[in-house]
Order: C-alpha cells, then sequence, then structure tokens
C-alpha cells in the first residue's frame, strides 16, 4: 500500500479533502494510506511556537526548523521521498505525478508565514512548485499533490478515465458532450452519434489537436507526432485559415 505523509500546522484543512470520493474510496480499497502529521505537536514550550522572526531582519516570520526536522524525523522511512513546495522548486506536471505515483512513501511539507528555515532543506530531497505565483500556504498544493497521484493509482478510477485526459499524451484533451442533443441551438457533433467507431476515434485525435494548437501550441514541439497527426494538424491549419478568410 501507498503511503503519502503531509507536515501541515493546519491539519484540519484536510478533513473535507479526505472525505472527497476519491480520496476516499483509495483510502478504503487500501490503494494508499494518507497521514497528516500535525508539526506544531513537535513544537516545545506551552505555546507551541513554529515560527519566530527573520536574524538580519525582514518581513514576516520564518518556520523554525526544530519542530519541522522532528516531525519530519517522527515519520520518516528509509525508502521516504521527501519533498517541500517552494517557488524556486520544480514545476509540477502530470510526468512529475506519475513519477511520484510510482513512490511507495512519500512525505510532503506544507510551508507557511514568509518562509522555512534554510537549513531545513537539506534534510528533503527536491521542492516543488505549482507555478509562478505565491499562495499562503503549502497546504492547497499539498492537496493538488496527492490528488494528482491518488487518481493514477490503479483501481482509484476506471483507467479508461485517466488514459484520455489532457496531458496524458501530450496533447489537451477532446471537446466532450452530453444529453441534451441539442441546447440553445447548438448540437452535439454528428459524428459523435453516427455509432461510426473509427470516425469517432478520428474525430477525438483531431480535435484533441485542434485544441492544442489554438490553447496550448507550446505542447506541440514536445511530442513526437505521427504521420496522420501531422495530416491532421495541416487540415485544421487550413480550416483555420479558411475561417479567416
Amino acid at each position: 500500500m501507498k503511503r503519502i505523509a503531509i507536515l501541515t500546522i493546519f491539519p484540519e484543512a484536510f478533513d473535507s479533502f479526505l472525505a472527497g470520493p476519491v480520496i476516499r474510496r483509495a483510502i478504503q480499497k487500501e490503494l494508499v494510506t494518507i497521514e497528516i502529521v500535525d508539526i506544531r505537536a513537535y513544537a516545545d514550550g506551552s505555546y507551541r511556537h513554529i515560527d519566530d522572526s527573520p536574524y538580519g531582519g525582514g518581513a514576516g516570520m520564518i518556520m523554525r526548523c526544530e519542530p519541522v526536522i522532528a516531525a519530519l524525523r517522527s515519520t520518516s522511512k528509509p525508502n521516504s521521498r521527501k519533498l517541500f513546495f517552494a517557488p524556486s522548486g520544480k514545476t509540477y506536471s502530470q510526468t512529475m505525478a506519475h513519477e511520484l505515483a510510482l513512490q511507495d512513501d512519500l512525505i510532503l511539507l506544507c510551508g507557511h508565514y514568509e518562509g522555512m528555515d534554510a537549513r531545513i532543506e537539506p534534510y528533503f530531497d527536491g521542492s516543488i512548485s505549482l507555478g509562478d505565483y505565491i499562495l499562503t500556504g503549502g497546504e492547497l498544493p499539498a492537496m493538488i499533490v496527492t490528488d494528482s497521484i491518488v487518481r493514477l493509482l490503479k483501481g482509484a478510477l476506471r483507467q479508461a478515465s485517466t488514459e484520455d485526459e489532457s496531458f496524458e499524451n501530450g496533447l489537451l484533451e477532446y471537446p466532450q458532450y452530453t444529453h441534451p442533443l441539442t441546447y440553445e441551438g447548438v448540437s452535439v457533433p454528428d459524428v459523435l452519434t453516427s455509432g461510426n467507431h473509427a470516425r469517432i476515434a478520428q474525430w477525438k485525435r483531431k480535435e484533441s489537436l485542434r485544441r492544442t494548437l489554438m490553447k496550448r501550441p507550446d505542447l506541440l514541439a514536445e511530442i513526437q507526432l505521427s504521420k496522420s497527426d501531422q495530416k491532421l494538424l495541416e487540415e485544421i491549419k487550413e480550416e483555420m485559415n479558411d475561417e479567416g478568410d
């Protein structure tokens, strides 16, 4: 069974997350165990201070190294992969989600305040960034990373539910439809109701390429396109040129 341990000063923030259907089902099926470790429990003194003002001055407070390292040691195992969240970290991606899903034991540290004592970093294997923006704390990133990993575990979702998703094959996912057949004058594409599975598969691939070209063309440069994909892309570009005329 996979284990994910999350070090946080706000353990209550994960109550609703752990009760969510996918996470709860994965835990019940014993695909994963998720441990929420309260860093405050490892702080000394009656007030359980886990932060202090920075040496040399500066705005905000800094997470102290002693309680964080003590919390880490309390849950760390020889095979633990230990990561924290920081703006300087490696940008998170679906590829990284797959890599972490293969780890048997993962520990995630949720930072807070203005930052954390730099002496904490050597105790971890690396850091993760969700993007070029700042959040109040690491709890939301920890939930995002955990969710992205758990849904990849075999048995957490139907396998087909993850195979065609955006980024799984390097492209954005094709548009999808459900009932009603027509809504406010906009109808479901005829091909999707044709029953012709070969045509439907080609339509999905073409629309996936179209959406990627229009919204994330940078992704196309990172994948190896087949000759049929290249042909579809040419068709899409011609259609877009015709629409612009």
